[in-house]
């Protein structure tokens, strides 16, 4: 069983930033790919962006390219999402998981923390 704890949610002002992190139990960490997703009140869970094991290769959504990066530290067990220019739709639940696939898709990861909130006022 593998545990994945998210930090770092909150309240910020349309324009500000957060750096989210992600906590993982797992010995074999460093060979997982790391995602971070969201989900709005009433939407669908969405890619956000993901990296691989190594850190080398990353991959980010439209809406959030160039304001968002992912990054990993292998030897603390733990992803990262620095979030910059927040807008007020980045509004969510947001989620860090892994998968043993290069993947986007929600089906492709095996397992989940419990979300941090993060609001993004106007």
């Amino acid at each position: 069983q593998v545990q994945l704890v998210e930090s770092g949610g909150g309240l910020v002002q349309a324009g500000g930033s957060l750096r989210l992190s992600c906590a993982a139990s797992r010995r074999t960490f460093s060979s997982y790919l790391m995602g971070w997703f969201r989900q709005a009140p009433g939407k669908e869970r969405e890619f956000v962006a993901a990296i691989n094991w190594s850190g080398g290769i990353t991959s980010y959504a439209d809406s959030v390219k160039g304001r968002f990066t992912i990054s990993r530290d292998n030897a603390k067990n733990t992803v990262y999402l620095q979030m910059n220019s927040l807008k007020p739709e980045d509004t969510a639940v947001y989620y860090c998981a892994s998968s043993p696939l290069v993947s986007t898709v929600v089906a492709a990861y095996d397992y989940w923390g419990q979300g941090t909130q993060v609001t993004v006022s106007s």
